[in-house]
């Protein structure tokens, strides 16, 4: 089964990159600096962030479907992103060596199914999710923190 993973759109964020603590604090957003041995995973390269890099952690809403599973959460983006992420048939480094849960919606944006990859096998329960033909599409988010990863869709 064929899949294509996304970040979330830079063109979204990159209004906030550069402005001041106090302009991203009345917008809700706070500036963080990556530290060493941390784990700041952004969604739009879907990489994390390296020691000294800034981040934004804000509010999204990852999940607009006027649906009872509309959701939002806390993400990071890298300040230092270039480009959105784009990847077929292979997993991001933010999906692995971390628990990850898989929440899998039919076309109606209503789950439909949900999955644990604890073990770093997120490609095995990705390709057992979308084996169920009434998967639409699948969230990623980390299991411990709950925070949305990524957009996986058929390819």
């Amino acid at each position: 089964m064929s899949y294509s993973i996304s970040g979330l759109p830079i063109e979204t964020f990159r209004p906030l990159f550069g402005l001041s603590d106090e302009d991203l604090a009345a917008r809700g957003v706070l500036r963080q600096t990556a530290l060493a041995g941390g784990r700041y995973p952004c969604r739009i390269t879907l990489e994390d962030a390296q020691p000294g890099q800034t981040l934004l952690l804000l509010n999204y809403e990852h999940q607009d479907a006027a649906t009872p599973y509309r959701s939002n959460y806390a993400i990071y983006v890298n300040e230092s992103a270039a480009e959105t992420q784009h990847l077929v048939d292979e997993t991001p480094p933010v999906l692995h060596g971390r628990p990850i849960a898989l929440r899998a919606f039919d076309q109606a944006d209503m789950l439909v199914s949900a999955e644990l990859a604890l073990a770093d096998d997120v490609e095995a329960a990705i390709e057992r999710q979308f084996a169920k033909p009434e998967v639409a599409y699948l969230h990623a988010h980390n299991a411990a923190h709950g925070c949305f990863a990524a957009r996986i869709d058929r390819a």
